[in-house]
């Protein structure tokens, strides 16, 4: 989102995050001012630490490798997400279903990290702006859809089709998240992608207990309660990506 903010601003020539600090360098040549009121306009209570001068070598920062691990799990999510789509309606389950638009949205996040540091700023808000409406549309129809379940005489979710799912979106992750930390980079994008990834080895665990909940209380609740969180996660990150799009 930051890159985004910044992008088409000349005078910014490099962009150091370090994000377990939540700190961000920004190398330029003067226009501080029309920097930090980008910054600012994201909301993120970011403030200046210090503006000094700089001798070094400004490096390029795309790289090849970069790329090709931000596809392989790009691969990886939009697969997992075919599978679990399908079998979610298959089970009838809300948090499969949930899931698996929680894979495709890190997916779309993915892209948008791969043009970040190699498409134009056009390209990228493009990009950006139509995975912002596909999300936002896939999780307002899944707050629908779980509204209809609860209040309609649904049948209660399949939980062995729901473990067994959930447990091949979880080895996905878990092979995503060891190509991530398997990478030397140190860039954002690729250390943003580890955040994602370890996120949602957390839903599939989350699914995982619901699921076993639907079995031990027969009950349809546990799965609707997992989907409408991970709608709500969708959601949050489509009003994000919408901020920046703009």
């Amino acid at each position: 989102m930051i890159r985004m903010a910044l992008d088409g601003n000349p005078s910014v020539k490099r962009l150091e995050f370090d994000l377990e600090n939540r700190r961000l360098t920004v190398l330029h040549f003067g226009e501080l001012e029309s920097i930090k009121a980008s910054i600012d306009a994201l909301n993120f209570g970011a403030e200046l630490i210090t503006t000094q001068a700089y001798s070094g070598n400004i490096a390029a920062e795309a790289s090849t490798a970069d790329k090709k691990l931000l596809w392989t799990v790009l691969i990886i999510n939009f697969c997992v997400f075919a599978i679990e789509i399908i079998a979610g309606l298959i089970a009838n389950s809300m948090g499969l279903v949930a899931d698996s638009l929680d894979e495709l949205a890190d997916a779309l996040v993915y892209a948008l990290s791969i043009y970040a540091i190699m498409g134009t700023a056009i390209i990228k808000r493009r990009i950006a702006r139509s995975s912002g409406v596909l999300q936002l549309a896939l999780s307002l129809w899944g707050f629908i859809e779980v509204a209809r379940r609860f209040f309609g005489d649904e049948p209660v979710p399949d939980f062995i089709v729901m473990i067994a799912l959930s447990l091949i979106a979880l080895s996905g992750n878990a092979a995503s998240l060891y190509f991530l930390k398997k990478s030397a980079s140190q860039e954002v994008h690729i250390k943003a992608t580890q955040i994602f990834t370890s996120n949602d080895v957390f839903v599939n665990i989350g699914v995982i207990i619901s699921a076993v909940l639907v079995a031990v209380l027969h009950s349809k609740i546990p799965d609707l309660i997992i989907g409408a969180i991970v709608f709500a996660i969708v959601l949050r990150g489509a009003i994000q990506i919408f901020r920046i799009s703009k």
